[in-house]
């Protein structure tokens, strides 16, 4: 028995690493997201700054998470058994959970997940021993109140909504005020133009942004003090005490002196706001490993304390021996924190998970119209048009002359974004800057707030005081921010019932059970890594679309456009022309199993032509105007003729799923054998439409003839259908799988009708 919990806290150890690859990978966009964004430095750059910053507040992180050990809890009412049962469904729990969110590229908090955890896990073991009769040493009966710190849980949900809240509106609020002030036409050499390209004052530009970088980096050494090394080994409680006397002197000399210091550099060209970006990147960076590292061993290292006191000071009976130790906070040894920091370098630098969150929060905020990682819902149409009307009333109770001075400060005409950028450098300092302001806030206020939620909602904020949401992407942005927000509230929802289960299962299947959990987040996490590998290589259409974005030359544009809506419809044929093999060999065969893959592929091919859609109607507002009236009418008739392809496949898999599916008659095996020859010819048609349409440059004649072998074919196809119909009227037939059939046929011919529209609107947008 002894030996089987050895193996437990080893899994936890080892689960623990995985746990910090996993939680860094969620966690990267706190401090990557703004630098990234900005283009403030190579990619390399940054990241290297960042793994320095997390590397030095891993290792000078001394606490142990009590909550953990305490916080959530009491477990001196609680068996060693109990314990490793939750530390366990806690473990498997997390790991799983993480993944679950990174893999889907959506930001989570590791603090709720692990504190929703552990309420789940002694939430059913305090149910168990309550039912039981548990008693204290007095023989009184314990209450829930007695087996749990409820309080803890409490504070972090109002943590939840005051974070949300407060980071959005005070995001707004002082990016407003930031872009009145600079404008998007200044410029980090000390001069600002306006959109006309007069230049402003050199000296007051420079004092403008000195005083701006001079509040930024007090501000993020103020943040370093009291949120990244409020637990190093160095702060000693009579430092602190100095810190905490003389707040006010610290923060108005740093003013003074950082605000001096970067108004001469600016005036001597020196990028100011690269260095206040990148200095807020490694502080917060350090504040995120130093504080947040707990979330991620603090569970394994109490599992490895109590084991040790277990094995210490106990009879060898799990069940009977109670876990006072765990009332003591504990410290934790350097080597364990060197570890956690080597491993958490390791993740940020190789992890693609970390890259694909941060892709997430950097698109919903980026400055300019691109591909939309998200839909439109309801809820956001009602806020975009609702917005719109009390928008549309401010307006009106403005002075003409403030609105147009204000629009003025906020004409993004003459911005100079860096290549690839998705916002310029004001805005990448605001973020850090503010999130950094508000954590730290909250930590002096013992307010639980989640560097998750105030740095992805800061972003959101500020990039809609700059006006990043336009009325085309405003919906899907406001989409994706609610879509972000819901799935935090989900993650506390879903860690509560999923350890609350797991626990359950644990504690009554007993080493059986645990040995199966262990055996099964093993598998689920092989699986999930494997399955995100495999979907995450970039696309060419992908690659084509981020140079027409970048691209500055309309001409460039142009063809980039050309490609790209050649790929993507080649791409769209290719999978109708299987699409239709594989429905009438299924339905000519009587599986349902295809039939009913296929329903699930088409809609996902919908969604992608539309996504399409939106991406090449970005790229029609980029090039020449003129051009892009002129070829606005071929190119929505091809897309449009692709999009009705997908529905006729659609039309003819609906009604073959259900024939097959009720195991009705099946059609005669003399149709089956004259369709044969129907769709050998479709096949060719869309083969040979396919080699045409991947050409950015479509040849006329070849176009011209084969539309003329498909209106052939479709003539062909005409009189087969009568032919069929004449045929049933004079023999008996079933009457269901000839419906089918027809209907085969029928959707059949206005394919190929959509074929030769959407041939002639490639090669008239391609002219």
């Amino acid at each position: 028995m002894n030996t089987f919990f050895l193996g437990i806290v080893i899994f936890l150890i080892v689960l623990a690493a995985f746990d910090l690859v996993v939680g860094v990978s969620n966690d990267a966009v706190n401090f990557l997201n703004s630098a990234i964004g900005a283009k403030v430095a190579k990619f390399k750059t940054i990241v290297l700054i960042a793994a320095i910053g997390v590397f030095a507040g891993a290792a000078m992180s001394n606490g142990m998470m009590d909550v953990a050990r305490h916080g959530i809890m009491t477990p001196e009412y609680f068996s060693f058994y109990d314990v490793m049962c939750v530390f366990l469904a806690v473990m498997v729990t997390d790991v799983i959970l993480l993944d679950i969110f990174n893999t889907l590229g959506m930001p989570t908090s590791t603090t709720v997940s692990m504190v929703f955890e552990l309420l789940g896990g002694a939430f059913a073991i305090a149910l168990i021993k309550i039912l039981q009769g548990a008693t204290d040493i007095d023989g009184n009966a314990l209450s829930l109140g007695d087996l749990l710190n409820t309080e803890k849980a409490l504070s972090v949900i109002m943590g939840i909504f005051l974070s949300v809240a407060i980071a959005f509106v005070l995001g707004t609020i002082v990016q407003w005020i930031a872009r009145v002030i600079f404008t998007f036409t200044y410029r980090v050499n000390g001069k600002t133009t306006d959109v006309n390209g007069n230049m402003g004052g050199h000296v007051s530009t420079s004092l403008k942004i000195g005083i701006f970088g001079g509040i930024a980096v007090t501000s993020i050494i103020w943040f370093l003090l009291i949120n990244g090394l409020k637990n190093s080994s160095f702060m000693t409680s009579e430092l602190k005490g100095i810190i905490n006397d003389n707040t006010w002197i610290i923060i108005g000399g740093g003013l003074v002196v950082f605000s001096t210091i970067m108004t001469i550099l600016s005036a001597f060209k020196a990028p100011v706001l690269k260095f206040v970006v990148l200095l807020g990147t490694f502080a917060l960076a350090m504040a995120f490993a130093g504080n947040d590292l707990v979330n991620f061993v603090g569970v394994p290292l109490t599992g490895l304390d109590a084991y040790n006191d277990f094995m210490a000071h106990s009879n060898g009976d799990a069940s009977a021996f109670m876990m006072k130790s765990l009332m003591n906070s504990a410290q934790t040894p350097a080597m364990y924190l060197v570890l956690a920091g080597v491993v958490m370098v390791l993740s940020l630098v190789f992890s693609k998970k970390a890259q694909n969150v941060v892709k997430t929060s950097v698109n919903l905020s980026r400055q300019d119209e691109g591909d939309e990682m998200f839909g439109s819902s309801a809820v956001a149409r009602v806020i975009v048009r609702n917005t719109q009307k009390t928008a549309s009333l401010i307006s009106e109770v403005i002075p003409e002359s403030v609105g147009k001075w204000i629009d003025s400060r906020f004409n993004a005409d003459g911005a100079r974004l860096a290549d690839g950028a998705a916002f310029d450098l004001i805005r990448a300092a605001v973020n850090l800057v503010l999130a950094g302001l508000l954590v730290a806030l909250g930590t002096s206020m013992k307010l639980p707030l989640s560097t998750t939620y105030v740095t992805f909602m800061v972003a959101m904020g500020s990039s809609l005081a700059d006006r990043a949401w336009s009325r085309e992407s405003a919906v899907f942005r406001i989409t994706g921010v609610l879509s972000v927000i819901g799935g935090w509230f989900i993650t506390a929802g879903a860690a509560f019932i999923m350890c609350y289960l797991v626990t359950n299962v644990l504690h009554f299947g007993s080493f059986v059970a645990m040995a199966l959990a262990i055996a099964m987040a093993i598998i689920m996490l092989i699986r999930s890594n494997m399955k995100f590998k495999s979907e995450t290589t970039t696309s060419e259409s992908d690659l084509i679309f981020k140079q027409l974005c970048h691209s500055h030359d309309k001409t460039e544009r142009w063809q980039l456009l050309k490609m790209h809506v050649a790929h993507c419809n080649a791409d769209q044929l290719h999978f109708a022309s299987e699409c239709y093999k594989t429905i009438t060999d299924a339905f000519f065969q009587e599986e349902y199993r295809p039939l009913r893959h296929v329903t699930h592929k088409i809609e996902t091919a919908r969604k992608q032509l539309k996504r399409q859609r939106r991406r090449e109607i970005i790229g029609l507002r980029k090039i020449d105007s003129i051009l892009a009236m002129e070829k606005n009418t071929w190119y929505f008739l091809a897309n449009s003729s692709m999009e009705q392809i997908l529905y006729c496949l659609k039309r003819i898999n609906d009604p073959c799923r259900e024939h097959v599916g009720n195991s009705f008659t099946p059609v005669s095996r003399e149709y089956t054998y004259s369709f044969l020859n129907i769709q050998k010819q479709m096949q060719n048609i869309f083969q040979q439409a396919e080699a045409i349409v991947s050409s950015s440059e479509q040849d006329k004649e070849k176009v011209s003839a084969l539309r003329a072998q498909a209106e052939s074919v479709q003539n062909g196809v005409s009189d087969y259908r009568k032919l069929i119909i004449d045929s049933m009227q004079q023999n008996t037939v079933n009457i269901e799988s000839a419906t089918v059939f027809l209907n085969i046929i029928q959707e059949s011919q206005q394919i190929l009708s959509c074929i030769r529209h959407m041939l002639r609107g490639m090669e008239k947008f391609n002219k």
